[in-house]
């Protein structure tokens, strides 16, 4: 089985370390009140939120997913850098063994961040 791998980034105005604490560190609290159409809630059924924890994101009924659960692979508050893990959930495991995600929150020149995202197919 081949990896296939995705890249993006996008610019925002928000700093590095608002956007990593929002989309990382906060992202189980705030992101159900940001699309709670597209998004039930967000748990820890693992660890407190480190290294090793496991996420569980729960999505509306009627959807397409019931749920999926990440596992926090490394966090580097420092460099505004996580990986994490797709291990489980309602999606294409059958042709999938997992989905592995980088995010990193870069300081652009005009006083925001770049956000690059990287995933690999495995």
């Amino acid at each position: 089985m081949g990896v296939t791998c995705f890249s993006q980034e996008f610019t925002t105005s928000v700093s590095p370390s608002r956007m990593f604490k929002a989309l990382v560190l906060e992202s189980h609290n705030l992101i159900p009140k940001i699309v709670p159409q597209g998004i039930k809630s967000i748990e820890f059924v693992e660890g407190d939120g480190g290294v090793g924890s496991i996420k569980q994101t729960n999505f509306p009924e009627g959807g397409h997913f019931k749920c999926l659960k990440h596992r926090i692979d490394a966090i580097d508050t420092m460099n505004f850098i996580c990986k994490y893990t797709l291990i489980e959930g309602d999606i294409i495991f059958d042709k999938l063994e997992k989905v592995v995600y980088e995010v990193k929150f870069e300081a652009s020149s005009t006083g925001g961040c770049v956000c690059k995202m990287t995933s690999e197919y495995i």
